[in-house]
Parts: structure tokens; C-alpha cells; sequence
């Protein structure tokens, strides 16, 4: 799931979020805005029975994926576009 909200100025936060136990381990979100290094955007444990992560954005088009625990990739559904190379956010 994905959920974006406008701040101030033309930036958006976006927070991804996954349930809590699928997939097991940890989970990082890792895209062009990290330079694609996990760990830097983990998901953390939520009450609710989720785990999220946001990050604040520019404006612009923005590529990513999920990397799990035993190098484990995939992608949110939920993203504008989903081809083979990940998840494309359009902001």
C-alpha cells in the first residue's frame, strides 16, 4: 500500500506500508531516491499490524522496489506503473 500526502511547497511524503509478517523479515524500500541501498528506508513495526516507511520526495518520477530478508525483490501493485525493472512513483 501506498500513501501519499502534499506538504508544503511541491513535496510529497509517501508511506509505504506491508503487513506485518508478509514477507517475513525485514524489508527495506530501496529506489533512486536512496541510491538503491537497503536498509537506509527499513519498515518498521506498526501497532495496526503493519510496517511503513516514509519519505519525503521531490517532484517527478521516481523508481523503486522492496528488498527483503534473503535477498528477496519485489514490487507494490499499488505503484503508477510496475514493469520489470520495479515500481514507478509519478508525483
Amino acid at each position: 500500500m501506498l500513501k501519499r500526502t502534499r506538504l508544503f511547497g511541491r513535496k510529497t511524503r509517501v508511506t509505504f506500508a506491508l503487513p506485518v509478517d508478509e514477507p517475513s523479515g525485514a524489508v527495506s524500500v530501496v529506489g533512486d531516491f536512496n541510491d538503491w541501498l537497503p536498509g537506509r528506508h527499513e519498515l518498521l513495526r506498526r501497532r495496526n499490524g503493519t510496517r511503513t516507511v516514509s519519505v519525503i520526495l521531490p517532484p517527478g518520477a521516481h523508481r523503486f522496489r522492496y528488498l527483503a530478508t534473503g535477498g528477496v525483490w519485489f514490487d507494490d501493485d499499488n505503484a503508477d506503473q510496475v514493469d520489470d525493472q520495479g515500481g514507478v512513483l509519478h508525483l
